[in-house]
């Protein structure tokens, strides 16, 4: 059964969920991203990878600096959104936001918790000579990068690997939403279970 979601993320590793979720047949009620930034020769402002993907497949965007006010708040619950799917926003999410949508707030993190929380977990795993990494679902809470793992995905890193390398291999998590597919819509709805 597809959900109602609203989609966070704003660099290219994200876009791959994000189609993922369309593809799966789910009602993307409004993509969250960071505001474009000036880039290039010009200078010129460049809305983010998810920001252009999402314009492309007429999902409306919001780029708000705050999340915090109560209008954003407002805003964010009139999308009467069933989860929200958060990949690389950039944002930390106040617990008005995370407690708006039905089931919740997921989070794709692009490393096995909690070794690497945060930021850039897939250059600090190669950069720590780290035998293994993956990615994880987790259902959000107040916390950074600390709610309970709804799915998990491991994969060696070899010596030849590069964060480059990685980073394409884990780009939005492929493998890990393939098998979300398959189950996703009820453990959403029962919250989480234990990491598979």
């Amino acid at each position: 059964m597809p959900l109602r979601l609203i989609f966070m993320g704003t660099p290219d590793f994200a876009v791959p969920t994000l189609l993922e979720l369309v593809a799966q047949g789910h009602a993307i009620a409004a993509v969250y991203t960071r505001a474009a930034k000036p880039a290039g020769r010009g200078m010129k402002l460049q809305p983010t990878p998810v920001e252009q993907e999402a314009r492309r497949l007429g999902i409306p965007v919001l780029t708000p600096t705050t999340l915090k006010t109560e209008d954003a708040v407002a805003e964010f619950r009139a999308h009467d959104a069933d989860a929200a799917v958060v990949v690389a926003y950039g944002m930390i999410l106040p617990q008005a936001i995370l407690d708006a949508p039905r089931y919740g707030c997921f989070n794709l993190h692009a490393s096995l918790l909690p070794r690497w929380r945060g930021a850039a977990p897939i250059n600090r795993a190669i950069m720590e000579g780290d035998a293994e990494t993956g990615v994880m679902v987790m259902k959000m809470d107040a916390g950074l990068d600390t709610g309970d793992v709804a799915l998990a995905e491991r994969m060696a890193i070899t010596d030849a690997m590069t964060a480059a390398d990685l980073h394409d291999a884990r780009r939005g998590g492929r493998r890990a939403r393939h098998r979300a597919r398959r189950r996703s819509d009820d453990r959403v709805r029962r919250g989480c279970g234990s990491a598979s």
